[in-house]
């Protein structure tokens, strides 16, 4: 068998332009600290380059009148590899769920090594593209729409002296959530402090309340829109 073929080239090429495309993606990844980073897309991409260029080139001295392949058999094992690949960065803590967005990401960078072990060169430059503008242009933009959230307090009536607001906020990261604490002070006449806090995150925010509500100390909490005429209470 020899080392060095017609097409060993354009091959080469091929996963050379993988590995440089999925590495944009993985460095993405890697500035915002996530779990799967520069190594993990750039092998992902340029190992799903390497499984469709064995596809596509790896048999053809087989080939004759009686031995017909079908390159889309790997392909399609590929995709079901990534699958599993990809639930394993995926974990649910407190009901938050994590890790998806990275998941995708592994997800397009086994198709841009599939594209661009195929040979479709103008597609894996796309799907990189579209990837990075996606998450480097757009999602910013998105995450400055306003929802029905952005502008509710949670009013939170607690007992002082117990470490009650270090736990509400520890809760509150757990879940997902940033914390910008507003106002306290302490309810007259009482050992009980009153706490306005707005929290930001990407679920609804009655997910973070039952949560708040089953920190021991916590007496009540009003969840402030906004007109002051509208108002739901929750005590704990």
């Amino acid at each position: 068998m020899d080392f060095w073929t017609d097409s060993s080239l354009m091959e080469l090429g091929y996963l050379a332009l993988a590995f440089v495309l999925c590495a944009f993606i993985g460095i993405e990844r890697q500035v915002r600290q996530k779990a799967a980073g520069f190594r993990t897309h750039v092998l992902v991409g340029t190992g799903a380059a390497g499984f469709t260029l064995v596809s596509s080139f790896g048999f053809a001295h087989v080939l004759g009148d009686e031995v017909v392949l079908d390159p889309s058999r790997i392909a399609a094992q590929i995709v079901s590899g990534i699958g599993f690949l990809g639930a394993g960065v995926i974990f649910t803590r407190r009901d938050a769920v994590r890790g998806l967005t990275t998941a995708a990401t592994i997800w397009v960078s086994a198709a841009v090594g599939m594209a661009a072990g195929a040979g479709m060169v103008s597609l894996a430059v796309g799907l990189t593209c579209a990837h990075l503008f996606a998450l480097v242009v757009m999602a910013p933009v998105v995450a400055r729409i306003p929802t029905r959230d952005t502008n509710r307090v949670l009013r939170i009536v607690y007992i002082d002296g117990e470490g009650v607001l270090r736990r509400l906020l520890a809760v509150a990261t757990d879940v997902g959530f940033s914390a910008f604490i507003l106002s306290t002070h302490r309810v007259d006449g009482s050992d009980l402090v009153q706490l306005d806090v707005r929290f930001k995150g990407r679920v609804p925010l009655r997910s973070l309340v039952p949560h708040l509500h089953a920190v021991d100390g916590v007496r009540t909490i009003h969840v402030q829109r906004d007109s002051d005429d509208d108002e739901d209470e929750s005590r704990a």
